[in-house]
């Protein structure tokens, strides 16, 4: 045997040990972007995906935010919160679609990045609400909540990236939760500072503990 052939034999194991090695790296950091409880993706995950799909004009920011989740899980226990959860993760991202992106940012907030190709963002995302009201059926208990919606069309604020895009959604759904209009559109104009703080403290596009890994 050549003493070329001789080195190819004899890196093979180090060659596939390494491509091994590579996969199992790919592997835990595609499972590092999903959230564990809703299969969705993480605040990295999303920021990622989002990131490219605001690239198209088309793309609308969707903040949501579980109403009453504190008192289901104070109420039913955590168990029932999870499976609150997870439905809504379900139920938000079948709307999304697969040209879309859905994430957990932390706690019961969730956002989106959808294509808006009909115009008919507004029309859809009422549908949505409607779905995301739906009881959900837990253990031992019928699950009963609302879902508050805040979005934005990227082209109403050209220039602007995720992080205020998602700001301005969130201040469009705190209005819709404050006004129990379950859902509120970004008005133009300058963004407004949040109100009193009132994210201090919580997971979500402000901060705080409990975010999702």
């Amino acid at each position: 045997m050549s003493a070329f052939l001789m080195s190819l034999a004899a890196a093979g194991p180090v060659a596939a040990g390494w491509s091994g090695h590579t996969f199992w790296l790919r592997r835990r950091l595609r499972i590092a972007r999903r959230d564990p409880l809703t299969g969705l993706r993480t605040r990295d995950g999303f920021t990622r995906r989002a990131t490219v799909l605001l690239k198209d004009p088309r793309a609308v920011v969707v903040l949501a935010d579980v109403d009453r989740f504190k008192q289901i899980n104070d109420r039913y226990g955590h168990a029932a919160g999870d499976t609150l959860l997870k439905a809504t993760a379900d139920r938000l991202a079948h709307y999304v679609g697969a040209c879309g992106v859905a994430g957990r940012l932390g706690g019961d907030e969730f956002a989106a990045v959808l294509i808006d190709r009909d115009g008919t963002a507004g029309d859809l995302l009422a549908v949505l609400h409607a779905v995301l009201a739906r009881p959900v059926e837990g253990q031992d208990a019928c699950l009963r909540t609302t879902v508050s919606l805040g979005w934005v069309r990227t082209t109403d604020h050209p220039g602007e990236g995720l992080p205020a895009l998602l700001r301005r959604a969130d201040e469009a759904m705190y209005a819709a939760k404050q006004a129990r209009a379950g859902i509120g559109r970004a008005r133009l104009g300058a963004l407004l500072a949040t109100l009193s703080g009132r994210r201090a403290g919580r997971p979500g596009t402000h901060g705080g503990t409990g975010a999702v890994a």
